[in-house]
């Protein structure tokens, strides 16, 4: 149902690729700027870039959702 309706609002699975290996990136990004900027050291940038790190699984299994569905469903429109 989830998937259904992110595909009918225009995303697709290219989309959400895109936002996994984006949140890779910024999950680097996140870790270096914490630990130049702030001043709790390693432990709370380890913690931010965990934090965002997170988010790659996630984006990647919406990714293979989608991808079934786009697969199944340009299936049915071809008959």
């Amino acid at each position: 149902m989830i998937i259904k309706k992110l595909h009918e609002s225009g995303i697709r699975s290219e989309h959400a690729y895109t936002a996994a290996l984006a949140s890779i990136g910024l999950s680097f990004l996140s870790w270096t700027a914490s630990l130049k900027k702030e001043e709790a050291g390693l432990d709370r940038a380890d913690r931010w870039g965990i934090f965002v790190g997170e988010w790659a699984p996630t984006f990647f299994g919406l990714g293979l959702a989608l991808a079934q569905y786009e697969k199944r469903d340009g299936g049915l429109l071809k008959h």
